[in-house]
């Protein structure tokens, strides 16, 4: 593991899920949670004749950012495509648990703590969703963290990270849509069903999979940010993340209602105005609708500079 200060500038999308977890958090102040030596892995994958891994492809753990107690959720790519099984959403659901009941001691017992001083969960999404291995324990374990999600509304931030190889699909999708608000590079990539699944099911002619520049512009971080699906657009650093983070993280726990995509009347008349914009164009590609956002040379912004694309791009407003 490289030193906490060469984490700051290695790639977020190269990096994995434990230098992001260690990374984002202040040097020296990060405690993992259910890691590799307690060796809680899958059953389900030992029987099957399968590899496991100690963590079980997910690192979980607590620290700090500043004043802000961070509990951390990190996903492994690298491990059966960061799916989500028994064990994994364990951790995932447990970590949040944890962060919830710290919030409700610390103010009980100090009731005059500041909003910097209160903890929030990060997740760092790296996953295709649920691990088919494990079928109804991975919905199961999908299904948990979306109640833990509604416990820590109003209470415990959750902020999620998306700049990782495999992006974020499948049930994840949901669950990182549910969370208070979404932090992307233009690398990440979020979406419910894969590419790649789409091509298997409707035809290449539908959705080229192959076709990498259609692929992000359709669920990369710039398509996103266009279209209000993340609320940050940062570079592809870990240090980059870590600020945007320590940003959210002083904001009163009212804020982060603002920044939701999902959980109240304006956010449904807002997706249904989004529903019927997009009955009303038939758009044939993203661009289409960064054209109907204002842009006034779509093809450009896949190509500028991440500076003067946050500096100029305009937002579709629905």
């Amino acid at each position: 593991m490289p030193k906490w200060k060469d984490l700051q500038e290695q790639s977020f999308l190269e990096s994995d899920a434990r230098a992001r977890a260690i990374g984002l958090l202040d040097e020296g102040t990060f405690t993992e949670l259910a890691g590799p030596f307690d060796r809680f892995y899958s059953p389900h994958l030992e029987v099957l004749g399968e590899a496991v891994e100690f963590d079980d492809g997910l690192v979980a753990g607590v620290g700090k950012i500043g004043k802000t107690p961070v509990f951390v959720v990190s996903q492994e790519g690298r491990f059966i495509g960061g799916s989500i099984g028994e064990v994994g959403g364990a951790k995932m659901v447990n970590t949040i648990r944890l962060a919830i009941e710290f919030h409700d001691e610390l103010v009980t017992k100090y009731p005059d703590l500041s909003d910097e001083e209160k903890p929030v969960v990060v997740i760092s999404f790296e996953t295709g969703g649920v691990r088919l291995h494990e079928s109804n324990a991975g919905l199961l374990a999908h299904a948990e963290v979306m109640d833990q999600l509604q416990k820590a509304r109003h209470k415990v931030p959750v902020i999620a990270l998306i700049g990782s190889k495999v992006g974020c699909f499948g049930g994840m999708g949901f669950v990182a849509a549910a969370t208070d608000a979404i932090v992307m590079s233009e690398f990440g990539r979020l979406g419910l069903t894969g590419p790649e699944v789409i091509e298997q099911e409707m035809g290449k002619e539908e959705f080229d999979s192959s076709d990498r520049a259609l692929v992000f512009r359709t669920t990369g971080g710039r398509h996103k940010y266009i279209m209000g699906d993340c609320n940050a657009l940062v570079a592809n650093t870990i240090a980059a993340f870590r600020e945007a983070v320590a940003e959210l993280a002083a904001l009163p726990v009212a804020e982060f209602e603002k920044l939701r995509r999902i959980g109240s009347p304006e956010a449904v008349e807002r997706q249904l105005r989004g529903v019927a914009l997009a009955a009303e164009m038939q758009p044939k590609d993203a661009r289409d609708v960064w054209a109907k956002a204002g842009n006034p040379d779509p093809v450009a912004l896949t190509d500028m500079p991440l500076g003067e694309f946050l500096a100029g791009v305009k937002r579709l407003s629905v």
